[in-house]
């Protein structure tokens, strides 16, 4: 098949995605020839704008995985980009627990939504919540191997048109949301907690700036005017580490996480 514009797609709160994402397509764009465009729909007003591809475009569609899924405050944006015969490559990057269903459900988002997925690919990134968890990934050798992977989609591609949609692991239809729990086994519901800021705030609006959920009030940065994904993009981000969390349940779900899932070291999963 002819391509004629390779694009990096992708929402990545704390880059982990974007690095990956551009990876491949970056190699793609590369061994196509065709130019690469990029559009990053991290921040919400770029996800108000209608976004639409065409039979000539190879998109590298990329998000995060939480509790087991695509984020479930990102999915009716991606429900409504139009792909128009588009050929697309799914990406969920995953904080080395698992992604369970999540790129089942952007594959068949993004084949409800006319593209036709050609490949498809789970890498392991740092986690959100952490620094110890997967930390550094996606690392030198992820993003070999991500070149690696633009590789033999690129090959596939020469075969001819592929057939789609590509085949993934998950369960179809896809199954609840992961649940964290407590030391004795109960649910724990960590979806209201918001960051607090400290008295090191020095007021710079980048937070607030760059919420992926606009949340955060320009005005007061101690506020929050609306729902919190625990992206943990106002946390990493801020040049003087005023923003943390500090929720029971949180930090109790934060420590499980790193004790139970950060080794072994879950290698990159491919799909062709």
């Amino acid at each position: 098949m002819e391509i004629q514009t390779v694009w990096a797609a992708y929402f990545s709160a704390t880059d982990t995605t974007k690095k990956v994402v551009t990876g491949i397509a970056g190699e793609l764009s590369r061994l196509t020839g065709a130019p690469l465009k990029i559009h990053d729909f991290t921040l919400p007003s770029v996800r108000k704008e209608s976004l639409s591809f065409s039979s000539g475009d190879l998109v590298v569609f990329g998000t995060p995985v939480y509790a087991g899924r695509v984020p479930n405050l990102l999915i009716k944006f991606v429900a409504s980009v139009q792909g128009r015969g588009a050929a697309a490559v799914p990406v969920v990057c995953y904080g080395n627990r698992n992604y369970d269903d999540a790129l089942v459900e952007l594959r068949n988002t993004l084949e409800a939504g006319g593209f036709r997925t050609a490949a498809a690919g789970a890498f392991s990134c740092q986690h959100a919540f952490s620094e110890t968890q997967a930390a550094g990934r996606p690392d030198v050798s992820d993003l070999t191997i991500a070149k690696g992977f633009a590789w033999q989609i690129w090959k596939k591609l020469l075969a001819g048109e592929p057939a789609s949609p590509v085949a993934v692991p998950g369960s179809d239809p896809v199954g609840p949301y992961y649940t964290p729990r407590d030391r004795y086994g109960n649910p724990i519901n960590i979806l209201k907690v918001k960051p607090k800021t400290g008295e090191a705030c020095t007021h710079c609006g980048l937070c607030a700036r760059q919420c992926p959920l606009g949340s955060i009030d320009p005005e007061d940065e101690s506020l929050l005017t609306g729902p919190c994904m625990k992206c943990n993009r106002c946390v990493k981000h801020c040049p003087v580490k005023a923003k943390y969390f500090d929720d029971p349940n949180y930090l109790y779900h934060k420590t499980e996480l790193e004790e139970q899932f950060s080794f072994p070291r879950r290698e990159p999963e491919l799909f062709l």
